[in-house]
């Protein structure tokens, strides 16, 4: 996982329809603001509930957020004790984008902390690693979510994660995906293998069992753009 991964490195359904397809406007504007993707070095309880604006403004009182602590069975190392704790809200807009379409930031922006840790069962060796929560995206009991690495044991900091959780229930248990996992493998122009740059809120489908521990998924629809002068 570490390294040891691959070194190649929703008050009513109307109101609900329109924000959601203003959101998704905003969200089709700001895919237009050409700005170029950066490169790498540039850059708990399960539960779930929803939420839909029910400020004064129109606006969620309490934003989206994901959190909790999970150990997770990887398939490529099972012997392995991997965990994960996360702690994320949304603070959309607080990202500013100056020059494009979207210049007070994009619905997604988000802060928080990422932890995780991965002890090898062969050595006992403990590899771990911090970052910081910039986007954050929810659907039901579904979260993706990308952070920038602060700290890391293993060489990889500033590089940008990305995180899937899905909250679970019943048999139907809780799961998380990481970008470094399984996915985000391209060919370059040599034909030689390396890992792209991870953009904002992408992450792979949850594809982790959780074996102990949980997490709490807040939905909230994304919140439209303010208009001039409000």
């Amino acid at each position: 996982m570490f390294r040891i991964r691959t070194s190649i490195r929703t008050r009513n359904r109307a109101a609900v329809r329109t924000a959601r397809a203003t959101a998704a406007a905003g969200l089709a504007l700001a895919a237009l603001t050409g700005v170029a993707p950066a490169s790498a070095d540039a850059l708990s309880v399960p539960g779930s509930d929803s939420s839909v604006p029910d400020g004064r403004d129109g606006r969620a009182e309490r934003p989206a957020s994901v959190s909790g602590k999970a150990r997770v069975s990887y398939a490529f190392s099972p012997d392995d004790e991997i965990w994960f704790t996360v702690d994320a809200r949304a603070k959309p807009y607080s990202r500013p984008l100056p020059g494009t379409k979207a210049p007070d930031g994009l619905p997604t922006d988000a802060v928080g902390t990422v932890r995780y840790s991965h002890r090898v069962a062969a050595t006992g060796v403990v590899y771990s690693a911090e970052a910081a929560v910039d986007c954050l995206s929810t659907g039901g009991p579904v979260a993706t979510l990308t952070a920038v690495v602060t700290t890391s044991d293993t060489g990889n900091a500033n590089e940008r994660i990305g995180l899937s959780i899905y909250r679970g229930s019943g048999r139907d248990g809780a799961r998380l995906g990481f970008s470094w996992g399984v996915a985000n493998l391209d060919m370059g122009p040599d034909q030689k293998p390396y890992q792209p740059v991870v953009g904002t809120c992408m992450a792979p489908a949850p594809f982790a069992p959780v074996i102990r521990g949980g997490f709490t998924v807040h939905h909230v629809e994304l919140e439209a753009p303010k208009a001039p002068g409000r």
